[in-house]
C-alpha cells in the first residue's frame, strides 16, 4: 500500500474509533480501567501492520513522525501543569517528600530491570543494549503517576513523580548515545525553552488581541517540537513539555485558556492515533516481555507501600509529631499510571529506533497497575483518574 494511503488509513482508524458512539454496556470496573489504557488501539495497529500487512516496511517508517507528534502532545499536556506560578509554590519540604517517594521506585525498578535483562538473554535482546540506559528508561517511566482530580496533595505528588521519571528518561536517552550525551541534554533544554519562548512572545504581542488564534499557534509549536525532537533524536515528550511549561508561564491568561482547551480537546484522539501507529510498527518480541512487565509493576507498588509505611517518618520530622499515619494521597496516586508513562517509553524507543519493546513493557505494566489498583486500598477511585 502507498505510504500516504497507509497514513490516511491509520489516522482515520485512530480518530474514528474515538468518535464512534459506544453502546451503553455494563463492564466490570477492572475491564473498564484496562480498556482505558489504550491497549485496544495498539492491537488495532498490530492488526493493520504486522497482522494483515496493509502497510509495508517503507510505509511504516514514514509514519514515525506521527508517533513523535503523539508523544509530543502527551508531553505538552504534562507541561501545562508546570506553570511557574504553581511550581514556585511547592515548598522544599514537599520536594523532599516527593523525592523520598519517587527515588526508591526509580532505583529499585531500574536495578530489577538490569537483573531481569542479565538473567533472561532473550528479554535483553528484545529490550536492546546497552542494558543500563534501557533499564533507566524503564525505571523512569515506571516512576511516573497519572494525574487525578482528587485532593491537591495527591495531584502534586503525582506531578513530582512524573518530573523525576521524565528526568530519568532524559538521562537514559543521553546515555544511550554517550558520544553525544552533552549535546542531547543541551538541545533538549534549549530547544524546549526556545520554542516555548517563541510562542510566549507571539502571545504577548500578537495573539493577545485574538486568543482564538492561540490554538493554531500552540499546535504549530507542538508540531515543531515533535519534528525537532525526531530530527535531533531527542525525547519529544520532554521537549514539548518544556515548551508548554515556558509558554504557559509567560503567556496571558486568555491565551493559556485557549491552549489548554486545544490540548485537552484532542488528547484522546491523538493518543489513539499514536498507539495505532505504534502497533503497526511493532516487530516480534520475546514472550518474557509479558512476564517482566507485571513483575516490574508489582515491585513498583510494593516499594511505594514500604516507603510510605516506613520511610516518610525518617525524612520528614512533621510526621513523627502527628498522631496519625501519612495521608493516603502519598500512596494512592502512583498506583495508577497514564499516557505520560507510555509516551516516555515510546519516546525512548523512537530515539534509538528499537522494536518498541520498552513501550510494550510499560503498557502491559500500566495494565497490571490497574489490576493491582482494583485490589488495593492504596489507590484512588477509577472515576477520578485521568488519561494523562
Amino acid at each position: 500500500m502507498h505510504p500516504l494511503l497507509a497514513l490516511a488509513l491509520v489516522i482515520v482508524a485512530g480518530i474514528g474509533v474515538t468518535r464512534l458512539s459506544r453502546p451503553h454496556l455494563r463492564f466490570p470496573a477492572l475491564l473498564h480501567d484496562l480498556l482505558a489504557t489504550g491497549a485496544l488501539f495498539l492491537l488495532l495497529g498490530l492488526l493493520i501492520g504486522p497482522g494483515l500487512g496493509l502497510v509495508d516496511v517503507a510505509g511504516l517508517h514514514m509514519l514515525e513522525p506521527l508517533v513523535a507528534l503523539g508523544i509530543g502532545w502527551a508531553g505538552a499536556l504534562f507541561g501545562i501543569r508546570l506553570e511557574w506560578r504553581m511550581v514556585r509554590r511547592i515548598s522544599p519540604r514537599t520536594w523532599l517528600v516527593g523525592a523520598t517517594l519517587a527515588l526508591p521506585v526509580l532505583l529499585t525498578t531500574t536495578v530489577m530491570a538490569v537483573i531481569l535483562a542479565r538473567a533472561l538473554p532473550s528479554l535483553a535482546e528484545s529490550w536492546g543494549h546497552p542494558s543500563f540506559p534501557v533499564a533507566l528508561a524503564l525505571g523512569g517511566a515506571l516512576t511516573t503517576a497519572a494525574s487525578q482530580q482528587g485532593p491537591k496533595l495527591g495531584r502534586r505528588n503525582a506531578l513530582l513523580d512524573t518530573l523525576f521519571g521524565a528526568g530519568a528518561v532524559v538521562v537514559a536517552v543521553a546515555l544511550y548515545h554517550p558520544h553525544v550525551a552533552v549535546r542531547s541534554l543541551i538541545f533538549t533544554l534549549v530547544g524546549g525553552a526556545a520554542l516555548g519562548g517563541l510562542f510566549a512572545g507571539l502571545a504577548r504581542w500578537i495573539l493577545v488581541r485574538d486568543p482564538e488564534d492561540a490554538a493554531v499557534a500552540a499546535f504549530a509549536v507542538v508540531l515543531a517540537g515533535a519534528g525537532f525532537s525526531y530530527a535531533a533524536r531527542l525525547s519529544p515528550f520532554v521537549v514539548c513539555a518544556l515548551a508548554a511549561a515556558v509558554f504557559m508561564s509567560l503567556s496571558p491568561p486568555a491565551v493559556r485558556r485557549a491552549v489548554v482547551g486545544l490540548l485537552t480537546r484532542w488528547e484522546h484522539a491523538l493518543y489513539a492515533v499514536f498507539l495505532v501507529v505504534t502497533g503497526a510498527l511493532l516487530s516480534p518480541l520475546s514472550p518474557w516481555v509479558l512476564v517482566a512487565a507485571p513483575v516490574l509493576a508489582l515491585i513498583r507498588v510494593v516499594v511505594r507501600w514500604v516507603t510510605v509505611r516506613f520511610g516518610l517518618d525518617q525524612v520528614d520530622p512533621v510526621w513523627r509529631s502527628l498522631p496519625f499515619a501519612p495521608p493516603r494521597e502519598f500512596a494512592q496516586s502512583p498506583v495508577r499510571q497514564g499516557a505520560s508513562a507510555v509516551a516516555l517509553a515510546a519516546g525512548f524507543d523512537l530515539v534509538r529506533g528499537a522494536p518498541w519493546a520498552v513501550l510494550v513493557t510499560i503498557l502491559v505494566s500500566v495494565m497490571a497497575a490497574e489490576a493491582v489498583a482494583a485490589r488495593t486500598p492504596l489507590t484512588v477511585s477509577a472515576r477520578q483518574a485521568e488519561v494523562s
